[in-house]
């Protein structure tokens, strides 16, 4: 009869411990299906802002075959451009003058043997300035250069026209926050569609910025944009 109690006594402690393992199983399992239930979203946010810097490089030409009289005509025009910029707002330190470049074109090899000038100079006038909307005034009326004598050239690719956003250290905490936001806007509406409730981040990136012109009309208007991806535990 003891040894039947005994054998009772194991045997209840024995189920014991398979249900309390079994229960350990079952909450282990769900709190790993629960880490594994996520959803990973991007939240976005955009600011369009005047830029607030301005390079401008003023590009002349000048052609011929004496050399000092080229040097003589390229510092005049200087002096006109300095005085048409100072005229009309530029203050000095916003100017800057780099040394004329000069071709022999006598020297070039693949130009030809005929040639109706020696020496081609370029002289470039750079104004960077703060002062955006009025220098965008003055590139309007450059043309008034043509009543003095002196022809402005397009700068082209090599020397364009940039217009920049410098403060973009200033907003992007603020933008930051908003692409957050946004983010979770997305996730709450999927937790919700699949009927889930949001949990706490499980990973984020410190998001994506980048500053480009709003179209290719009016690169003085800036596109700021920030993207930040961000996943979420999901949760029954």
């Amino acid at each position: 009869m003891e040894k039947k109690k005994g054998w009772i006594i194991e045997a209840v402690i024995i189920a014991v411990g398979l249900i309390v393992l079994g229960s350990n199983i079952k909450s282990g399992i769900d709190n790993f299906t629960d880490r594994e239930r996520k959803v990973t979203v991007k939240g976005l946010a955009e600011l369009e802002v005047p830029a607030n810097k301005v390079t401008w490089p003023i590009v002349s030409k000048m052609i011929g075959d004496d050399m000092q009289q080229l040097y003589r005509d390229i510092n005049k025009t200087t002096d006109i451009i300095k005085r048409f910029l100072m005229r009309n707002g530029i203050e000095a330190s916003e100017i800057s003058v780099n040394p004329p470049v000069v071709i022999d074109l006598s020297a070039e090899r693949y130009g030809g043997d005929q040639k109706n000038y020696r020496y081609n100079i370029t002289s470039v006038i750079t104004v960077t300035s703060t002062k955006v909307d009025k220098v965008r005034s003055i590139i309007a009326k450059q043309g008034d250069l043509l009543k003095e004598g002196v022809a402005i050239v397009d700068g082209g690719y090599e020397m364009p026209i940039v217009y920049e956003y410098t403060s973009f250290s200033e907003i992007k905490p603020k933008m930051m926050e908003e692409a957050i936001n946004n983010a979770r806007i997305t996730a709450e509406q999927f937790a919700s569609t699949s009927d889930s409730r949001l949990g706490k981040i499980v990973k984020a990136d410190q998001g994506q910025f980048s500053i480009e012109n709003r179209d290719g009309n009016t690169p003085y208007i800036k596109k700021l944009r920030v993207v930040t991806t961000i996943s979420y535990s999901l949760k029954n």
